[in-house]
């Protein structure tokens, strides 16, 4: 049996069994077993078993999702989408995208007394994710799942979904409303102990802007983005380790699609962790920035345009140097956003962003080559 402590705001703790949850949702069979899962930093999951089926229940961050009915708005609009579109080409919608069961009530989730969210989805068998890629083939692996995801959902209209983050990507905006602002208050009296890193971001602000003008002009469309492409988000066959489908879709959103692909150069093609302090140890592996393009490009390269697939290499960096600007922001800030645990920390993923900028600016003829080549 699990019991759940929860700490209401009057200081009292409520024990709740997990079972009075479970019990709310439309679930086939008979009970059997819940233990917790994963490793997430944002939401609490569990693997509930029934003799049935298996089922991943979670309990939603509602400190960092504000607005959980717009959430899984999304959430069943896109997986609807996605489960006619796959069964229309021959697939299995049950196991190629994620199956979201709803409450007894027929609620998208269930509420609890003390103001927590969970919702539930069918578990997906047979499968297993990766923290990390051993090889250029598993990344490039990752990259058909999300080019595949992006392909799917190309004829879906983005502005039937809730904008659930503002300006998540949107880097000028992130640089003129975030970054400025703590530079000029400088709250921690920080700005002195990272003046290298500031020149570095102002040096870049006329790059910060260009995809966005293309969206301005027409010429880049705003699509269904996933916001959130890891290596772990996508879960392959446990016997061929083909791709399968890919989860987390609580940042689904209208976005840029170059992000999508840009995001997973940033953490899966860096040769160190991302608070590596050895800057030395910190480039783009040309041989997984090729392997995912390959694999994204292969789905996704007939939904993209030209100017789409002009600017993939150049959005690696773009995503790169946002993310720098972000910890450099939230350590003048003083740690308020990111955990950390010591207090360079901020400081130290800044500078690691900011070196795999730098060579990536060094490689990007190169990059460009690899996109066009693969195009």
């Amino acid at each position: 049996m699990i019991i759940l402590k929860i700490y209401v705001k009057i200081g009292l703790v409520i024990n709740l069994d997990i079972r009075d949850i479970l019990d709310n949702f439309e679930f086939k069979g008979d009970f059997v077993s819940c233990k917790e899962f994963g490793s997430g930093h944002i939401n609490r999951t569990y693997i509930a078993e029934y003799d049935c089926e298996k089922y991943v229940v979670q309990c939603v961050n509602g400190s960092v999702f504000k607005n959980i009915d717009e959430l899984m708005e999304n959430v069943f609009a896109v997986t609807r989408y996605l489960r006619k579109q796959i069964k229309a080409n021959g697939g299995n919608p049950d196991r190629e995208t994620l199956h979201y069961i709803k409450t007894k009530d027929g609620d998208k989730y269930y509420r609890c007394a003390d103001g927590s969210f969970y919702r539930a989805y069918v578990f997906v068998s047979n499968s297993v994710s990766y923290d990390s890629a051993d090889t250029p083939e598993l990344f490039g692996a990752s990259g058909v799942a999300f080019g595949r995801f992006q392909r799917m959902l190309g004829g879906f209209d983005s502005t039937k979904l809730f904008d659930t983050i503002p300006n998540f990507h949107n880097t000028l905006y992130r640089y003129q409303n975030e970054f400025l602002p703590a530079l000029k208050a400088d709250k921690a009296n920080r700005a002195c102990t990272c003046k290298a890193e500031i020149d570095f971001v102002n040096a870049r602000s006329d790059e910060m802007d260009r995809l966005y003008k293309l969206v301005e002009e027409g010429k880049i469309p705003l699509r269904v983005t996933h916001n959130d492409t890891k290596l772990n988000n996508v879960m392959f066959d446990s016997e061929t380790n083909e791709c399968v489908c890919v989860i987390d879709l609580d940042t689904v959103m209208p976005g840029i699609a170059l992000f999508d692909f840009a995001d997973a150069i940033r953490f899966g093609a860096n040769t160190a962790a991302e608070d590596e302090q050895d800057l030395s140890k910190v480039s783009i592996d040309l041989d997984y920035f090729k392997a995912y393009s390959k694999g994204f490009l292969s789905e996704a390269g007939e939904t993209l345009n030209q100017y789409e697939k002009d600017n993939l290499a150049f959005s690696a960096k773009l995503i790169t140097l946002e993310c720098g600007m972000r910890f450099l922001t939230d350590y003048l800030n003083g740690d308020t956003y990111f955990k950390t645990e010591y207090p360079e920390h901020n400081l130290v993923r800044a500078k690691c962003q900011f070196a795999l900028v730098a060579d990536m600016e060094r490689k990007m003829d190169e990059m460009e080559r690899i996109i066009k080549s693969t195009c």
